[in-house]
């Protein structure tokens, strides 16, 4: 087993593409991995945002999902009560919970076997930057 952290700045809330982050922190992993093939395991340590394989090519595929998102746990409703950090907080824990905060991936020869249109993202749920840390786990 071989383990590293990311640490991801996400500029606003949306869906932040990060396999080429990971690939490039992960490839001295990859490279000492005692085999050329394995998974890897991913798991954000944050409650207020998740980790998702989506569509990677057409821009409209994100943009939906992303307005999904919104209307699914809008901000700002007069029901929360939870809002220590904003008018996002609530939302933002609604909507890791229900989306995946770990994601485990088949790797050989230093790739990831992501599927031809898939990419990794961070679903960044809060509005504003923040530092995102990914721990990523080559088994």
């Amino acid at each position: 087993m071989r383990q590293t952290t990311l640490t991801i700045a996400t500029e606003s809330r949306g869906l932040h593409r990060i396999d080429h982050a990971i690939i490039s922190a992960c490839r001295e992993l990859f490279a000492s991995s005692p085999r050329p093939e394995g998974v890897l395991h991913l798991f954000i340590k944050h409650t207020s945002a998740s980790l998702l394989i989506q569509e990677n090519d057409d821009p409209t595929a994100k943009a939906d999902l992303e307005n999904f998102l919104l209307r699914l746990a809008p901000d700002d409703q007069a029901w929360h009560t939870h809002l220590a950090e904003g008018l996002d907080d609530t939302t933002s824990h609604f909507k890791a919970a229900l989306l995946p905060t770990s994601l485990t991936i088949p790797f050989a020869n230093g790739q990831l076997l992501l599927g031809r249109w898939q990419g990794v993202y961070i679903a960044e749920h809060r509005h504003g930057c923040h530092q995102r840390h990914v721990v990523c786990t080559i088994l």
